[in-house]
């Protein structure tokens, strides 16, 4: 699974200003309604319950919040990168700057573990977060997001 299949240019959020978890899962709902088509309170109480059960702020200045939904046909990405970290309760109580969000169908269980785990082994890479860092501009992150796995690989 590559990200480029869960990811459109225009989910991209170049320089997200919020200056809480709550604003920036606001935002990133926001965001996710409009690639969705689903409601925005729908998705941000989505986003709510399940951090609710956990945080989703991986470490390293990374989270990975997510949620089901039964009209969702595919798994959909929004991508930001925040202007100023924020705390985000994540398991490592570092703040939090660059925010992968996934949408799945309520029946993607594999398909939507597999997302996750594409996600997380992208921002696990300092080399690849470094990157995402250094710059603000949408096209950018988009092309260092999507680039195929084997690039990543070396």
């Amino acid at each position: 699974m590559e990200l480029i299949d869960l990811l459109d240019p225009k989910s991209v959020v170049p320089s997200l200003k919020v200056t809480s978890k709550k604003q920036a899962l606001q935002e990133l709902a926001a965001k996710a309604a409009e690639v969705a088509g689903l409601p925005e309170r729908r998705i941000f109480e989505a986003l709510l319950e399940r951090e609710r059960l956990g945080t989703t702020g991986v470490g390293q200045g990374v989270a990975i919040p997510h949620g089901k939904f039964a009209e969702l046909d595919r798994i959909i990405g929004v991508f930001a990168r925040l202007d100023v970290p924020i705390d985000f309760e994540s398991i490592d109580d570092q703040p939090v700057d660059l925010v992968f969000l996934l949408l799945a169908p309520e029946g993607a269980g594999a398909d939507h573990l597999k997302a996750l785990a594409r996600v997380s082994r992208l921002l696990r890479s300092q080399e690849i977060c470094a990157k995402l860092r250094d710059t603000d501009k949408a096209d950018a992150l988009f092309a260092i997001v999507t680039e195929p796995v084997e690039s990543h690989a070396a």
